[in-house]
């Protein structure tokens, strides 16, 4: 059965949210973050990929000629729909009903950030030789340690309305360019019929 882009939209947006909330209400601890972070790196592009995939073979199936413009729409609509609903309902979740999840999620990215900076300073303190390069390296160190003081993080929020409409702005280079794939993929190529000659 083929369904409208429009409707297939609001079905990846209920799927979406219903990761979100799978993870928001069984994960929300000390790995609340890189459980998110993991969800939205593997989870979603392979769920709006066969969404998108999904709803371009059904048109394919049931049409005889597909142009390139129509399979990118029927790829393109139901991915932007589901995202920029899901974006506009998670923003609205985190910064107005559980504001709490919102100031763990953005805690734990601070200290993912600290942690890797340490990994990266330990790794490069141990095959360095020369006292003059670890002095270097210990007062870069330092500097950046900095950043991370309770004074520099205090009111540091990577939740706001700039970060998610960058945040959707990067998704949506991977809805076009999926899309563009798909519409590449589905067209249909042009068939030549050869012309009937008369005989005389």
């Amino acid at each position: 059965m083929t369904k409208s882009p429009s409707t297939l939209g609001i079905i990846l947006f209920i799927a979406t949210m219903i990761v979100f909330f799978v993870v928001y209400t069984f994960f929300s601890g000390i790995n609340y973050f890189d459980i998110s972070l993991k969800a939205n790196a593997f989870v979603l592009p392979i769920l709006y990929a066969g969404a998108a995939f999904w709803s371009v073979k059904t048109y394919w199936n049931n049409h005889r000629v597909v142009t390139f413009k129509e399979a990118f729409k029927r790829a393109f609509v139901p991915m932007f729909i589901g995202g920029i609903l899901s974006i506009f309902s998670i923003y609205a979740f985190l910064n107005f009903v559980d504001t709490d999840a919102k100031k763990l999620l953005n805690y734990q990215y601070v200290q993912r950030q600290k942690s890797e900076l340490d990994t990266e300073y330990t790794s490069a303190r141990k095959i360095l030789k020369h006292q003059k390069d670890i002095d270097e390296l210990d007062q870069k160190y330092n500097e950046r340690v900095q950043s991370f003081s309770p004074e520099a993080v205090k009111g540091k929020d990577m939740l706001t309305a700039s970060y998610f409409s960058g945040y959707f702005a990067a998704i949506l280079i991977f809805y076009v360019v999926l899309s563009v794939f798909f519409g590449a993929f589905f067209r249909t190529r042009s068939i030549y019929q050869p012309e009937e000659t008369n005989e005389a």
